[in-house]
C-alpha cells in the first residue's frame, strides 16, 4: 500500500494549492499550479512577489557584508 504523500503525487492535483480547498466548475492554473479560484490566484502571485523581492533584499545584503565591500586605495 503506498504512502499517502506518493499517492497525492502520482495522480492529478486533488486540492488547491493555496488554500487546500476542492476545486469548483473552473480550476485556475499559474505556473501549472492548480488553483480553485481568482482569489487564490491572486494570492499566488503576491506570494511569488514577495519571494522574489525577498531575494533581492538577500542579495542587497550580502554586497554590503564587509569583506564584500571594495574600498578605494
Amino acid at each position: 500500500m503506498p504512502y499517502c504523500s506518493e499517492s497525492l503525487r502520482s495522480g492529478r492535483a486533488t486540492r488547491c494549492a493555496v488554500c487546500d480547498g476542492k476545486f469548483g466548475l473552473v480550476r485556475h492554473y499559474s505556473w501549472r499550479t492548480s488553483l480553485c479560484s481568482k482569489k487564490c490566484v491572486d494570492r499566488f502571485k503576491a506570494r511569488r512577489e514577495s519571494d522574489r523581492t525577498w531575494v533581492g533584499w538577500l542579495q542587497i545584503a550580502f554586497n554590503q557584508l564587509p569583506e564584500n565591500r571594495v574600498t578605494a586605495p
